[in-house]
């Protein structure tokens, strides 16, 4: 393919200045970066057939275009594969989509990451972990394709820290926060088919999310009982006002114990909207709700969604291990959802 790159070039006399090089014009997020050679560019195109001038998202709260040449640059700095590049291109559209609405999630003191869900037959061949360790380091997929779009986030869209990243502490998912659901010992419908997509598309959903939470139940051999463990974990966990969505990452052991009582993802949801209601005397009480407790407020309820179908459930994590995790999402639903975009080969 005969493209025109038109990012300025930079003369650096060896590699090693490079990398320095990029340190000092800002463009890295802290780790040294893959100098974004001619070539290299070129492979990253190459391998999603696109033209560099080709927008693939605009974001209309900084107005700015995000193109393939500079999504193509950050995933080379980033030390992504080529054929990592269709999940990067799925989840640059994904933040640019009004749904996801950029700024805010980009912006907002709570510091949100990017959490991305990869499904589908590329999770497979890209080797993107779905188990052990699974938000931990070891996988260069999970990894790389994170901090793809952070960095894109950070060099194309202008998300530095203290300036339009505010957050107050962040938190490392804001490197890269990259997981794949774990189809293959799933017993549950996979997240991109719930979501509107087919079985053999690939996808990636991408939500505003704080750190994961981790909930250990290692005495309970029935769904409801460790649902319960978890909803009482998610009850008071913190931001318990209306939030967007949540994220259940079921692993292993939880999963076969739930799947063994006969319950899918459906029951799953409904279970945990139910029992993670608080009522509106004690989110006074604890000065989560403004003003004093009003009659009837010990009765009237606050879930922590709107809707069961905003408990987005992952099965992911080790085989081994009474641990599972919840993801609060970031802001409402109406300032910020979750996307699910098809990646396109």
């Amino acid at each position: 393919m005969s493209v025109t790159l038109t990012s300025q070039r930079h003369s650096v006399a060896s590699a090693d200045d490079a990398i320095e090089f990029c340190f000092q014009q800002g463009w890295s997020d802290g780790l040294p970066v893959v100098p974004p050679t001619e070539a290299k560019v070129r492979a990253m195109l190459e391998a999603v057939r696109l033209q560099p001038q080709h927008q693939v998202s605009y974001v209309e709260h900084r107005a700015v275009s995000i193109t393939a040449e500079k999504v193509a640059i950050n995933a080379v700095m980033a030390g992504c594969l080529p054929a990592y590049m269709p999940v990067v291109v799925a989840a640059v559209e994904a933040i640019g989509d009004p749904r996801w609405s950029y700024h805010g999630p980009g912006t907002s003191t709570a510091g949100a990451g990017v959490l991305m869900i990869v499904n589908g037959p590329i999770r497979r061949e890209l080797d993107i972990n779905c188990g052990d360790n699974l938000f931990g380091p070891g996988w260069r997929s999970n990894l790389t394709i994170g901090r793809a779009v952070r960095l894109i986030m950070r060099n194309v869209c202008g998300s530095w820290p203290g300036t339009l990243d505010r957050g107050t502490l962040g938190h490392p998912g804001k490197l890269s926060y990259v997981i794949g659901e774990n189809e293959e010992e799933s017993p549950w419908t996979p997240l991109h088919v719930e979501r509107g997509l087919r079985p053999e598309q690939s996808a990636v959903t991408v939500m505003a999310a704080e750190a994961p939470h981790q909930v250990y139940n290692q005495l309970s051999n029935t769904a409801e009982g460790f649902l319960t463990t978890l909803s009482d974990a998610m009850r008071i966990s913190g931001n318990v006002m209306g939030q967007p969505h949540y994220a259940l990452i079921i692993a292993g052991e939880h999963m076969r114990t739930i799947a063994a009582g006969g319950w899918g993802k459906p029951e799953i949801r409904r279970f945990v909207w139910e029992h993670t209601q608080n009522s509106h005397a004690h989110l006074r009480r604890t000065q989560r709700m403004a003003g004093p407790v009003q009659p009837g407020d010990e009765s009237k309820m606050r879930p922590l969604v709107e809707t069961p179908d905003d408990i987005l459930v992952v099965a992911a994590g080790g085989r081994a291990g009474a641990f599972s995790a919840y993801i609060p999402g970031w802001g409402s639903r109406r300032s910020c959802q979750a996307v699910t975009k098809e990646i396109k080969r």
